[in-house]
């Protein structure tokens, strides 16, 4: 005899699962589109900083505008995963209820 819950748990793992990816897939849209755009609003702003106040010169400049890069990226990314999927599971969460 197979137990309710054990069915009603493999449906939410798999939802959970497709909402995992589809914001992952979304998110990583999302970073490669929005990167570059934030990357040139602000590099210049970095390395100044970076030039006044820590002495960077020449090529410490450019590590500092590549780490800056991909301190972006994963910044992006990261706050679009978190956003997209929590909009995601109150979507299917007010789609349910509304079936319901």
């Amino acid at each position: 005899m197979r137990n309710v819950n054990d069915h009603r748990q493999k449906r939410q793992d798999v939802f959970m699962q497709s909402v995992e990816w589809t914001a992952n897939i979304l998110a990583f849209i999302a970073a490669f589109l929005l990167t570059p755009e934030i990357y040139i609003r602000t590099v210049g702003w970095v390395t100044r900083i970076a030039e006044e106040r820590y002495g960077a010169s020449g090529d410490l400049l450019g590590l500092v505008s590549l780490v800056w890069f991909v301190t972006m990226a994963l910044l992006t990314f990261s706050l679009s995963r978190a956003t997209l999927a929590t909009a995601i599971v109150a979507a299917g969460l007010a789609a349910a209820t509304k079936f319901i």
